[in-house]
């Protein structure tokens, strides 16, 4: 959602997503007449986005004010983990039959050898366009897609899978100690711990969903705290 202003008092509002965020700043070209004010559904500065604005509203002697507000960077401490013992997070995004991209498991890797768990936030698909639509210029959307924790689970398994054929050592396994999250925040919010085969059938129900793949070793009170989402027939959390 993007507020914007004259240096005047008129207000109004309009809804942002990032292609028009970026168009804004683009155009702007110095000119004072607009000042915006992203109000984002995540924490401010999560996205390099947030930290573009500020730097050409500064160069413009344009005023700013940041409002910080919760995400799941740190609503994700709801599952018991530690946030102090969290590593770099990684995107998982939808594979497509010309793309599958793997590179971000080299931070999975490293998170893991520094005992640290991973945050990986799935992707979202929103106002997307087909190639065709593109290429016609049509303003025809696809549905919106949000990438679940079974499909994140199962793409990661993927990986593994090719890491063993080509002699590699995966940073994880099937039984690695996983946690899915859906809805976090709201009040049918949905937590389950188990290993990440498990998380491939897991139901958290409708989006948004993040995945956390655990650091190897559990203080004893996170896996106390995970052992109160434990998928049933799992046995009880032993920090695989």
């Amino acid at each position: 959602m993007l507020m914007s202003a004259t240096l005047h008092s008129l207000w109004w509002v309009i809804r942002l997503d990032r292609k028009l965020r970026e168009k804004v700043t683009d155009t702007r070209k110095g000119q004072r007449q607009d000042v915006p004010k992203d109000h984002s559904q995540r924490s401010a500065f999560r996205a390099t986005t947030h930290s573009d604005l500020i730097l050409r509203a500064t160069k413009l002697g344009i005023p700013y004010r940041v409002i910080h507000n919760a995400s799941i960077m740190n609503a994700v401490g709801c599952c018991g983990l530690q946030l102090y013992k969290f590593g770099e997070t990684v995107s998982v995004v939808f594979w497509t039959d010309t793309w599958r991209p793997e590179s971000f498991f080299d931070k999975v890797k490293k998170n893991r050898q520094n005992g640290m768990h991973t945050l990986c936030l799935l992707d979202i698909k929103v106002k997307e366009q087909s190639l065709e639509n593109l290429i016609r210029g049509r303003k025809i959307y696809e549905p919106p897609r949000y990438m679940s924790v079974n499909q994140a689970a199962q793409q990661l398994l993927e990986i593994v899978h090719n890491q063993r054929a080509r002699g590699e050592e995966p940073a994880i396994t099937e039984e690695t100690l996983c946690v899915g999250l859906a809805r976090v925040g709201a009040e049918d919010q949905k937590i389950a711990a188990g290993t990440l085969q498990q998380m491939c059938t897991v139901d958290l129900g409708e989006p948004l969903h993040s995945l956390v793949i655990t650091g190897g070793t559990l203080h004893p009170l996170e896996m106390e705290m995970l052992n109160l989402f434990s998928i049933p027939e799992s046995q009880s959390i032993n920090g695989l």
